[in-house]
C-alpha cells in the first residue's frame, strides 16, 4: 500500500465534519499516550471510516483505497489495521453486519457500547450507559461471570423512519 492519504470528508454538514476531527484526534492522542503507532495503512482505514459514518465491510474499504490511490489494497493489510483498530478502542464490529465502524465516543474500553441500529435507512447510532454498565457488572457477578466484550445491537427503526411510517 501506497502512504497517501485519504482526504477529509468535504463540508456537507458541520456534524459530520466535527464527528470526523473528533474521531481522528481521538485516535492520535490515544496513540501518543500508549505509545502504539497509526501507520499510515491504520490511519487511511480509520479515516474512511471516519467519513463515512457508517458501517463498512473490508472490501468496501479495499475499494474505496483503490478508488483513491489506483491500487488495491491486499486483504490482509486492511484486516490487520482493523485489528489494531479493535484493540485500541478506535472503531467496532458490527457481528450482525460484519462491518465496522469508527469511535468518535471516546468511551472506556469497558464500558459496554450499544448500537441501535435502522432497519429501514441503515443509520448506527452508538450508545453508552452507566446505568446498563452497573447492570452487566451486578449481572456478571451474580453468575459468576467477567464479561469481556460488552457489545449490545438493537435494531429498530429511526426516529426519521419510524416518522415516514406513520405517515404512510
Amino acid at each position: 500500500m501506497t502512504a497517501q492519504r485519504v482526504p477529509p470528508p468535504r463540508p456537507r454538514k458541520a456534524q459530520a465534519v466535527a464527528a470526523f476531527r473528533s474521531t481522528m484526534a481521538n485516535a492520535e492522542d490515544l496513540c501518543r499516550r500508549e505509545g502504539a503507532k497509526l501507520t499510515p495503512a491504520r490511519r487511511r482505514v480509520l479515516e474512511i471510516l471516519a467519513e463515512e459514518g457508517r458501517p463498512l465491510g473490508a472490501y468496501d474499504m479495499i475499494e474505496k483505497i483503490a478508488v483513491a490511490t489506483g491500487k488495491h489494497p491486499a486483504p490482509i493489510s486492511i484486516y490487520r489495521a482493523l485489528d489494531f483498530l479493535l484493540e485500541n478502542g478506535l472503531v467496532h464490529r458490527l457481528a450482525s453486519r460484519n462491518a465496522f465502524l469508527a469511535c468518535a465516543h471516546g468511551h472506556k474500553h469497558e464500558e459496554p457500547v450499544v448500537f441501535l441500529i435502522c432497519e429501514a435507512c441503515g443509520a448506527v447510532t452508538e450508545a453508552t450507559s452507566k446505568a446498563l454498565h452497573r447492570e452487566i457488572a451486578v449481572l456478571g457477578a451474580e453468575s459468576g461471570f467477567v464479561p469481556h466484550s460488552q457489545v449490545l445491537e438493537i435494531t429498530g427503526l429511526c426516529r426519521s423512519c419510524e416518522d415516514r411510517a406513520a405517515a404512510v
